[in-house]
């Protein structure tokens, strides 16, 4: 697959969407990503180009509260793995959410504390769980590893070996429930599992979606053919926003290389009051909507 070389002029900070390792911009070179970016610029250009590309970048919205919430389930983990193994009780688990907890969001205090109730019940199953009895391999682990012509990055919720072998584990909260093709279709944790396997020199097939709020854990065992293709489609996301990502630095036009892709997901998109397309496509949920009842 050609490699392109994304420019960095205009961008004080060299910072485009997508940077090149490779000083000589060779065929060679690795594209720099995160799975969270390429998943941007397969969601909606525009929203990636605003977030990722503009220099200075465009405000954001507010926050949403069942993102809030997701954020303290997340700090409230890996508080919980921090614990010496005898310490991981289900009361202890419940008072980290307390530690944690923000109304970011909320409708009202107490909307807030319904839901922080619930929060403390999932920890205090959760301690009872995989999450409370395994000794992780890691917990908010940072990796940055060379997965075919990409250069992956970003932070794996969990590292486990439940039955001796190496699996990524990914905590959702959200309304709906992940199944088994969700951790099987899923990009982030594939590129994860690759990356994995080569900061730690261990094979990394297993994939895990654990849903916090049904304890419900959707799995995947990936082999060489289901990776070399989530590998591949990264690739191809990766040259598309490299190439668009050069192009503007060249003085291309934003808007036909970038171009808006709207939906569902302009309700909640961090930049939609710049972007009069997705304002006009959904309305935009109250903070608090998108909570499970």
């Amino acid at each position: 697959m050609a490699r392109t070389t994304p420019a960095t002029a205009g961008c004080p900070d060299g910072q485009l969407g997508l940077d090149l390792l490779d000083p000589e911009f060779g065929a060679t070179a690795l594209h720099r990503v995160t799975p969270a970016r390429l998943d941007t610029w397969d969601t909606c250009p525009r929203r990636y180009r605003m977030l990722h590309v503009d220099r200075p970048a465009p405000p954001r919205g507010g926050a949403f509260a069942h993102t809030t919430l997701g954020a303290v389930v997340h700090l409230a983990l890996r508080s919980l793995a921090a614990l010496p193994a005898h310490r991981r009780t289900p009361a202890a688990a419940a008072d980290l959410v307390d530690r944690h907890w923000s109304d970011e969001g909320f409708a009202n205090a107490e909307q807030a504390a319904t839901y922080r109730t619930r929060a403390r019940d999932w920890l205090a199953a959760a301690a009872e769980g995989p999450a409370g009895r395994l000794e992780p391999v890691a917990v908010e682990r940072w990796v940055s590893a060379p997965v075919g012509g990409l250069l992956v990055e970003g932070r794996i919720d969990r590292l486990d070996e439940p039955d001796g072998a190496l699996t990524v584990v990914d905590f959702k909260t959200g309304r709906r429930v992940p199944d088994d093709a969700d951790a099987r279709d899923s990009r982030q944790l594939a590129l994860y599992a690759v990356a994995a396997a080569h900061v730690f020199r261990r094979p990394c097939r297993q994939v895990r979606l654990q849903h916090v709020p049904t304890g419900t854990v959707a799995a995947w065992e990936h082999d060489d053919a289901s990776l070399a293709g989530h590998v591949d489609a990264a690739e191809t996301t990766a040259s598309a926003a490299a190439e668009a990502t050069a192009a503007l630095a060249a003085g291309g036009d934003a808007e036909a290389l970038f171009p808006a892709r709207t939906g569902g997901h302009c309700g909640t998109c961090p930049v939609r009051r710049n972007c009069p397309e997705g304002r006009a496509a959904t309305p935009e949920p109250r903070p608090w909507d998108l909570l499970a009842p």
